[in-house]
């Protein structure tokens, strides 16, 4: 263990992070920059008095349930918490998920995008998407953030007991298969993670299609999303997907185009007009 260094980094942390940064109010005007240390102490569930004889390298040997609650409370990044790990005389463990914040400059690259596009996550929720993606998948800012994922529109049924309409025919079973193999592989990655157990626990009991592929016990990470959309307003729409990784997120930021002039290339241009809105025919 490295005392004097783990000291520094908590006390450098610290004082890096403002309060808004995790949510609190800035209150008073602060004598010191960053956090205090009893905020701090407050976010990792630990005692101001232990935290303090850490940050002064008086303390104990930190646990590994002590050091995942700093590492959280400060905000680190996958490289700083296992450089956390290491100043205590830890080896890393695995990542306790994943990420869910994504990068301004890819935010500004999706605004900017003239083609449906949307950030996923290793277990498919889908973190941001610009308006086009919205308009041709569905909105997601009108779902609970627990549903917005690719598998449960896959897999799962809506609450009136339709199926989704994204992947509505037979030639999307491969996407199925494939996207069961990447979605045990983010299991491996990520163990300990209560959000990817509980995805497959829902799809294991809501879908007897997914409990079928998942017994294969298939592994693989899908670097193509290619399948059939079929959409209430412009029809069937054939897309093509782009996958670009972030890797230092494990994110993937996906394109859906269209061959150029096809039908579904002035689909998606004719949903670019209309956006999220509902085409009614007078009679």
């Amino acid at each position: 263990m490295d005392r004097d260094g783990l000291a520094e980094f908590l006390r450098v942390r610290r004082e890096a992070l403002q309060p808004g940064d995790v949510g609190l109010p800035a209150g008073l005007r602060r004598r010191t920059p960053g956090l205090r240390r009893e905020e701090v102490a407050s976010l990792a569930t630990m005692s101001t008095d232990y935290y303090t004889r850490l940050e002064q390298g008086r303390g104990p040997r930190p646990s590994r349930p002590v050091l995942t609650g700093l590492a959280r409370a400060l905000r680190l990044s996958d490289d700083e918490r296992d450089h956390l790990f290491r100043l205590a005389g830890e080896q890393p463990g695995p990542p306790p998920g994943p990420p869910a914040d994504v990068r301004s400059g890819v935010l500004r690259m999706l605004a900017r995008l003239d083609v449906p596009g949307l950030v996923l996550d290793a277990k498919y929720d889908v973190l941001a998407w610009n308006p086009l993606a919205a308009a041709l998948i569905t909105d997601f800012s009108a779902l609970p953030p627990r549903e917005r994922n690719l598998l449960r529109l896959r897999f799962l049924t809506d609450r009136q007991g339709r199926q989704a309409r994204l992947f509505g025919e037979e030639a999307t079973r491969e996407f199925a298969r494939e996207v069961a193999a990447d979605l045990r592989a983010a299991t491996s990655t990520y163990p300990d993670d209560p959000e990817i157990a509980r995805l497959v626990r829902d799809l294991l009991d809501g879908s007897p299609e997914f409990a079928e592929i998942w017994a294969r016990h298939e592994v693989g990470r899908q670097q193509s999303l290619c399948q059939t959309i079929f959409h209430p307003q412009v029809g069937r729409i054939d897309v093509i997907c782009e996958v670009l990784v972030v890797p230092e997120r494990d994110q993937r930021v996906v394109l859906y185009t269209a061959e150029p002039g096809s039908e579904s290339d002035q689909a998606i241009r004719l949903l670019d007009v209309i956006g999220m809105q509902v085409l009614t025919i007078r009679s």
